[in-house]
């Protein structure tokens, strides 16, 4: 099983940036890489089970599904169940963590999946910078640091 775990300093209380990426329809509302996205059976973004089917600049289409949505954690929990990305059983969890020294959070993403073992390298580091870190970046630059 493949692993990524990118973390970050955020310069903004937990809270506020909570309220940025809590939304599991939200994702080009934050992070450059997507699109548009939309949830299918207009079910509401934060219903765990939704599914959101969305597109990277790229054109790319994937649908994840939201497996845990926690307001008390400051974390939400998703499978990929479509990509064009060579692997399998990919579930991710981002979370947020406030810094009590200083308006910032301390935030995390990581994932565990399966792929080919000649796959690994190169999704590990691209989900790692491109998606998490990606984020993370935008984020930093949306709240000033």
């Amino acid at each position: 099983m493949a692993r990524v775990y990118v973390s970050s300093v955020i310069p903004a209380p937990a809270a506020k940036v909570w309220e940025r990426v809590r939304d599991f329809n939200g994702l080009p509302k934050w992070h450059p890489r997507i699109r548009d996205s939309r949830i299918e059976d207009a079910r509401p973004s934060d219903q765990v089970g939704c599914i959101r089917n969305f597109h990277l600049q790229n054109g790319d289409t994937i649908r994840e599904q939201l497996l845990g949505l926690s307001d008390y954690d400051q974390s939400c929990t998703y499978a990929i169940l479509e990509s064009p990305m060579p692997l399998t059983d990919y579930v991710a969890t981002l979370r947020l963590t406030p810094v009590t020294d200083g308006e910032r959070c301390f935030a995390e993403w990581s994932a565990e999946f399966s792929c080919a073992p000649k796959d690994e390298s190169d999704l590990v580091s691209g989900i790692g910078g491109n998606v998490f870190q990606a984020g993370f970046d935008a984020l930093k630059r949306h709240f000033g640091g």
